[in-house]
This record gives C-alpha cells, sequence and structure tokens, in this order.
C-alpha cells in the first residue's frame, strides 16, 4: 500500500499531548428516526476521506524523538461498528435521576471513548472512527469521533454539511482516489510572512506574566479534585425570538455574541458564590478563532484540519457588572489583540503553557488542569435548514469536543438553528457537578433574558 507521511506542526503536537488526557476528542453526533443504510453512509464517509487526506491519516508515535506524524494511506479504511439495542441500552444506563435524551448520554459516551489514551510506538492510530447506536423504536444514532489536530470546530462544521450533501444527493463525493494522498500543511507553515514573530524578550515576559496570572485565576468551585475525570454536556437552548433580540442587540452595540456569551459567564459564576460586595475575582476567557481567512494561501472552511488559535485575556468581577458593558470589554479587548496579530504571535506561547500545565498539573488552581473559566468560539456556526427529516428521519445533532484534561472550566460549542440559538457546553466531571453547572447554565440564561 501506497503511504505518505508529515510529522505534525507544533499547535498539532499540542493536541497530540492533551487529546491523550482527555482533552481533544471531537464527536459529532446525528440522530434519526429511521434505520439509515449503514452501506451508503460507509460509503459517504469513504468519500470524505478520499477528499480530505487527513481524515484518511494514521497517528504514528515515535518513541526515539517523542514526536507524532501523520501517516496516509492510499486507499480510506474507515468501517462504521454497529451497536445493536441491547448494547446501547447497557451505555444508556446513567445514575442520573433526572431523564437525559439519548443522543446526549450517547455523545458523553463517544467524548470518553478515547482511542489515543496509550500511544504504542508499534502501531498507527486512526483519527476517525465511525458508530452506529440502535435505539428501542427504531431511531438510531450515528457517532463521528476525531482527534481534534485533524479536525477543528470549523472542519467539523464542514464535514457534517458535506456528508448531509451527500445524503440529500444520493451520490458519490469526487474524492481523490487514483493521485497521491498528501495531508496539507500545518497552521505554523501558513502564517504570513511577519505576523508570528515575536522578539525574543517580549516573548520571554509574556511567558512569564501567564505563569505568573495562573495561580491568580479562579473558577468555578470545586467540587472534586481527585477522582479521575470524563467530560459532561450541559445543551442550552433559547428560543428563536429571545436569540433575535440578542443577535439585534449585539449588532447594535457592533460586538460579537460570543463577547456576551463571555460576559455572561463571568458574571453568573461570580454570583454563583456569593460574595460580599465588592469581593472580587480574576478569570480567565479563551477566545478561539478560525485562522483559515487570515492563512497564506487562504483556505476555505472545507480545509479540513486543525487551523483554530487561541487568544486569552483576564477580568476582575467584583459582582453588579452590567452584561452588556462587560461584553463591550470583552469584545473590544479580543479585537485590539487580533489587530496586533496575537493570535499568531502567542500561538507558541499558549501551545506550551498547554503542554506544561499537562506535565505539571500543580502549575493550575488545585491541580485541576482548569486554564480558564470559559472558552468561546470568535462566531458561532449556522446550521442552514437540509431536506434530511424527510428523506431520512433526520431529527437532531451536537457536536463537540471533550476538556477533562487540560482546558476551561466550560467550554460552549454555539451554533444557530433556523434562528435559534443551541448550544452545547462541555466540563470537566466531576471537577464540577451537573447541578452545578445546570445552575450556572440558569444563572447565563437569566443574565441573557434580563439584558434583553
Amino acid at each position: 500500500m501506497s503511504l505518505s507521511s508529515r510529522a505534525v506542526c507544533p499547535t498539532e503536537l499540542s493536541w497530540c499531548r492533551a487529546v491523550p488526557t482527555g482533552t481533544g476528542i471531537t464527536v459529532l453526533a446525528l440522530l434519526f428516526s429511521k434505520p439509515p443504510d449503514v452501506p451508503f453512509l460507509e460509503n459517504a464517509l469513504r468519500s470524505l476521506q478520499s477528499s480530505h487526506p487527513i481524515l484518511n491519516s494514521k497517528l504514528r508515535f515515535d518513541p526515539s524523538s517523542n514526536s507524532f506524524s501523520y501517516v496516509t494511506p492510499q486507499s480510506p479504511y474507515l468501517q462504521i461498528r454497529p451497536f445493536d439495542s441491547q448494547s446501547t441500552a447497557h451505555i444508556l444506563r446513567s445514575p442520573n435521576p433526572n431523564p437525559i435524551p439519548p443522543l446526549h448520554l450517547i455523545l458523553e459516551h463517544e467524548l470518553n471513548t478515547n482511542s489515543w489514551q496509550n500511544p504504542h510506538p508499534s502501531s498507527d492510530t486512526d483519527l476517525f472512527f465511525a458508530s452506529l447506536y440502535s435505539l428501542e423504536g427504531g431511531n438510531s444514532v450515528l457517532a463521528l469521533r476525531l482527534h481534534t489536530s485533524a479536525c477543528d470546530r470549523a472542519a467539523a462544521g464542514a464535514l457534517l454539511k458535506e456528508l448531509v450533501a451527500f445524503m440529500e444527493a444520493k451520490q458519490g463525493i469526487q474524492g481523490e482516489s487514483g493521485k497521491e494522498m498528501k495531508v496539507s500543511l500545518g497552521i505554523e507553515d501558513c502564517i504570513p510572512s511577519g505576523q508570528g514573530n515575536k522578539p525574543f524578550w517580549s516573548r520571554g515576559v509574556d511567558m512569564l506574566g501567564h505563569s505568573l496570572n495562573s495561580f491568580r485565576l479562579a473558577n468555578l468551585s470545586f467540587k472534586d479534585t481527585a477522582s479521575p475525570r470524563l467530560s459532561r454536556v450541559v445543551r442550552f437552548k433559547m428560543s428563536e425570538e429571545d436569540t433575535g433580540k440578542i443577535l439585534s442587540r449585539c449588532n447594535s452595540k457592533k460586538i460579537k455574541l460570543s463577547a456576551a456569551l463571555a460576559a455572561a459567564g463571568l458574571i453568573a459564576c461570580h454570583a454563583s458564590k456569593r460574595f460580599p460586595d465588592e469581593q472580587w475575582e480574576k478569570y480567565a476567557v479563551v477566545t478561539l478563532m478560525d485562522c483559515r481567512p487570515a492563512l497564506d494561501p487562504v483556505l476555505s472552511s472545507q480545509h479540513i484540519g486543525f487551523y483554530h488559535t487561541a487568544i486569552m485575556h483576564t477580568y476582575d468581577i467584583h459582582g453588579g457588572e452590567k452584561l452588556w458593558e462587560l461584553a463591550k470589554l470583552v469584545h473590544s479587548s479580543f479585537m485590539d489583540s487580533k489587530s496586533k496579530n496575537k493570535h499568531f504571535t502567542d500561538m507558541a506561547d499558549l501551545n506550551f503553557l498547554m503542554c506544561k500545565a499537562i506535565e505539571n498539573p500543580s502549575l493550575t488552581p488545585s491541580s485541576s488542569l482548569r486554564t480558564s473559566l470559559i472558552s468561546v468560539f470568535e462566531d458561532p456556526i449556522f446550521d442552514p435548514p437540509n431536506k434530511l427529516k424527510e428523506t431520512m428521519g433526520f431529527e437532531d445533532f451536537i457536536g463537540c469536543a471533550s476538556v477533562h484534561g487540560v482546558g476551561p472550566s466550560i467550554a460552549v460549542f454555539d451554533t444557530i438553528r433556523r434562528g435559534a440559538l443551541d448550544c452545547a457546553l462541555v466540563y470537566p466531571f466531576p471537577l464540577f457537578s451537573r447541578e452545578q453547572m445546570n445552575d450556572f447554565i440558569d444563572r447565563i440564561n437569566r443574565i441573557l433574558l434580563k439584558g434583553i
């Protein structure tokens, strides 16, 4: 079999270090009310692998150099793993007294299925997995699980759209079969000339500042810092009417929805602790942005891989802050850093600090591996309507990534579906409890509604 390979870039390497600890397992879970055609779905997914070589790659670990590389065979390999209704029922057993929908529970199960936990030098590990869960009553869930170094949030959204388009058209996707399959360059190799440069002393000062700040950062109150961790999800939805009002208010104030969500999270966290008046805490917000439009060459969202960067800011919250005033501050801080190319100049610093936190958990509060209170994406994903409900019984989907290794206390994956806000909020359990997170989300909801 013909193979091509390339070493992972530094940002991809940081994810290769993070995923084995439990952060960076990307999952798309799709609910169908009709039994899907498995050979057809398998063919569709293999066509996607042919179109996007990184999805067809395997991860190879070299212990002598402690490095990773992508190895890409010529032919797609993916097979859908089936779970019958009995096996699925076993997975769906939950100790939670409140009923949780099967789609939600299967998503959490996949987020905590870590195929990359123990990289083995003698075998290559797939980057893309698919499972089909059969539910009672004829429903089923298709779960796609990917290594985040190969598929960021924008890529996952594009992947889902391609799959939906393929299923709607019922015809094959034109892949690259017959050509040499090569994985595209990593993000560091596509940064425009001069935009990623940072003087040595500036890098040292910034690294010291980030390190010292990490000890001062506050989070939600920790419930259990000793037990093994999993990723759990709270789903947060708003009506189309309320979503429209929030988006309208964001537009009128010339800020992004992500800033409003982050501001509501900061206010909600401080309020949950019921401090005396004016007692303040310092919280960190990480904003992730899709850099494809800013790279050289410019990449489209259909370009699968990891091309996101992060910008971190800290805020002193005293209590009593107004939503839109704080959102304006969050937005302006982010846009100012973006205009100075800090999404490129700070990339190496944040990757280094993430790896150091993995190696030395004591560098984070209570050794929790929490690097910020909340992470948001600069822009939501807008999900267009599709015809699959009629043809295949496509009912619902959730997409997000795990965070129970290194990462934020809560990661926000926001989508606008048919004009309504639909968020998957991922958090580490039992570091935080589901009841605690439900209360936190209720506070965010009330703050947003009060703001409109």
